[in-house]
């Protein structure tokens, strides 16, 4: 992770999968999974070869992906580290992590076919911002086309966290209780334009009355977060207890309950 070493993705490749075959037939599936539809591997390296392939937008998402394991940045962010003994130093090759306010990290890569390239994370203010360049003539072309791509996220982006709307109990027919109240998450941090944090709106799709039984957790609406006609969001509404049905025997026994009370 501070500087490429091919030989090392070979080795970790057959540890894990006991071959390179192996492994990039896992790579494979684990980037159609992702959605990184414009990607093939053909080795584990990302050294230059026939059908190799990838996108910015794909790079993007196995980055995305990569840093929910917050322990990538203890490495991302190591500047300088030393193996066999001591005898070779490592110099990180990403160099925004010495100049840039909120970086994390991530990867550079430089082949003949590709040129210069990077997937750089960064951030601030509780946004997190993923950049990618590819095909940059030169080192300090892509850092400095990462930094601009970061600088006009930042500049023109943020987080904001909407908050969950009141609901009301639902109706319930044929139960031992005649309602259930409904339970939403809080809604999670949604990035929208700066400027446009308080025109989140939400809008609460509820059912309008409930046939016993329902069981706890069962689905019985959604919260959609818009902004203006774009759907930002969407959160399930669940039950938060269960309501048996009503039959004769638990009509009898409350009844029989009564009386004696009487």
């Amino acid at each position: 992770v501070i500087m490429s070493a091919n030989d090392a993705a070979v080795a970790l490749a057959e540890h894990v999968a006991g071959s390179e075959d192996d492994f990039l037939r896992q790579m494979n599936e684990k980037a159609k999974a992702l959605g990184m539809n414009d990607t093939a591997f053909k080795n584990c390296n990302g050294l230059d070869e026939d059908g190799h392939l990838t996108s910015a937008y794909d790079i993007a998402l196995m980055s995305a992906q990569l840093i929910k394991h917050k322990k990538i940045f203890d490495y991302t962010l190591t500047w300088i580290d030393h193996v066999r003994g001591g005898k070779t130093q490592l110099v990180n090759t990403n160099k925004l992590i010495r100049t840039y306010k909120g970086i994390t990290g991530l990867k550079t890569g430089t082949t003949g076919k590709a040129g210069s390239c990077i997937s750089a994370t960064a951030e601030r203010d509780n946004v997190s911002l993923i950049a990618v360049v590819l095909g940059s003539p030169s080192t300090k072309d892509r850092f400095a086309d990462a930094a601009q791509l970061l600088d006009y996220g930042f500049a023109n982006w943020a987080m904001t966290a909407p908050e969950t709307p009141a609901l009301e109990p639902v109706p319930v027919t044929n139960g031992m209780q005649n309602s259930v109240e409904p339970e939403a998450p809080a809604g999670k941090s949604i990035l929208v334009p700066k400027g446009k944090e308080n025109d989140v709106v939400s809008q609460v799709t509820l059912a309008e009355t409930l046939e016993a039984p329902v069981e706890k957790g069962q689905i019985i609406g959604k919260i959609t977060y818009k902004l203006g006609d774009e759907t930002l969001q969407e959160t399930d509404i669940r039950a938060k207890t269960a309501v048996s049905q009503i039959t004769f025997f638990s009509v009898f026994r409350i009844l029989l309950k009564y009386t004696v009370c009487f």
